[in-house]
């Protein structure tokens, strides 16, 4: 099929389960309600998705509070009682993070219960996404290791246990989320990519990596506004993504400053073309994604081309997110019928 269609990962949570603890104090038994209420919520966000006709589904990340922490709670050598500020991103924002306080270990499997839940009720392809190593080093202090590159490498070996885990639970894309690319252009050549590749390494199903801007976050907006009127920074890491043996590369397209002919650096690559704009309450119409496929095609052959979000849909509201993920499998269609 010409331009499948698949979601960055992340979708709204229904209402009650965004305040889970103000819904479920009164039972004894929050544990088990929460855990019944996150099933369905994955179930939801399955079938959301399907409706609108969006090919490779996700279980929308409902399970998890925070795309990065969500993975990060499971692991031995990790402080969340003592959470301290830190600069992320270069300081382009600060957040309070858990530390990492001895050596990491898997407590257990991480996501399987999500992932288990999303195979049985989806005949659908499915895509994971866990953190990238770079982004999780970006987003936690450290007070052991006293050296980025292995504590990257030290969590690359703990995704990787766990990425081939989802592969055995019948996921069929694993995808990186590294954000963290658009800022430390040197060290993604360095030691970045290598990282990635460890953290994918074995694995037989298909992988991604996603980079992008980031959300609609006034951290984020602010940021961009200093960038200047073309975004080429992806010009400087493309070249080492095509290197790698990642085969897939989500980034966004739909009102980025990032010139399309960048794409053509990633040689060999299938580029999940972010064609919805997360970024803006604006809903695209069918036509606006067709046309932004149709402008990718130029730089990217037409059966290396997946339609998707330009990242994750977690802040928006829910009403809004469904009409962009209607927007996103019609506008698709439209492009399938034009190229015949």
């Amino acid at each position: 099929m010409l331009f499948p269609t698949t979601i960055a990962g992340s979708l709204p949570k229904p209402e009650w389960l965004a305040e889970p603890n103000k819904l479920w104090a009164p039972w004894k038994s929050a544990g088990a309600e929460l855990a019944r209420a996150k099933r369905d919520a994955t179930v939801l966000a399955l079938k959301l998705p399907e409706d609108a006709g969006v090919d490779i589904v996700t279980e929308g990340e409902q399970s998890r509070q925070h795309f990065v922490h969500g993975f990060l709670e499971k692991i031995e050598g990790i402080d969340f009682a003592h959470k301290v500020e830190m600069g992320i991103r270069k300081d382009r924002y600060k957040a309070m993070v858990p530390q990492v306080v001895a050596p990491l270990r898997l407590k257990g499997r991480v996501h399987a219960d999500e992932a288990r839940v999303a195979r049985t009720h989806t005949a659908r392809k499915l895509k994971f996404t866990l953190p990238g190593p770079m982004t999780i080093i970006d987003t936690i202090a450290d007070q052991y290791y006293g050296d980025r590159v292995k504590m990257a490498f030290a969590f690359a070996e703990l995704l990787n246990e766990e990425a081939k885990a989802l592969q055995a639970d019948g996921v069929d894309v694993i995808q990186f989320d590294e954000p963290a690319f658009n800022v430390y252009m040197d060290e993604v050549s360095d030691w970045g990519i290598k990282a990635l590749e460890r953290a994918a390494e074995g694995l037989t199903c298909a992988t991604a990596v996603h980079i992008c801007y980031g959300y609609g976050i006034k951290a984020n907006t602010d940021w961009k506004e200093t960038l200047g009127s073309e975004w080429r920074q992806y010009e400087e890491i493309f070249p080492a993504i095509a290197n790698s043996p990642i085969q897939q590369v989500a980034i966004e397209c739909r009102n980025s400053r990032v010139p399309l002919e960048l794409l053509g650096l990633l040689t060999g690559k299938i580029v999940q073309a972010g064609v919805i704009d997360v970024a803006s309450d604006t809903v695209e119409t069918a036509e606006d994604v067709a046309k932004v496929i149709d402008d990718v095609s130029k730089f990217v052959p037409k059966s290396d081309i997946v339609a998707t979000t330009n990242c994750g849909m977690a802040p928006m509201h829910r009403d809004i997110a469904e009409a962009k993920l209607m927007a996103l499998g019609a506008g698709a269609k439209l492009a399938r019928q034009r190229v015949g």
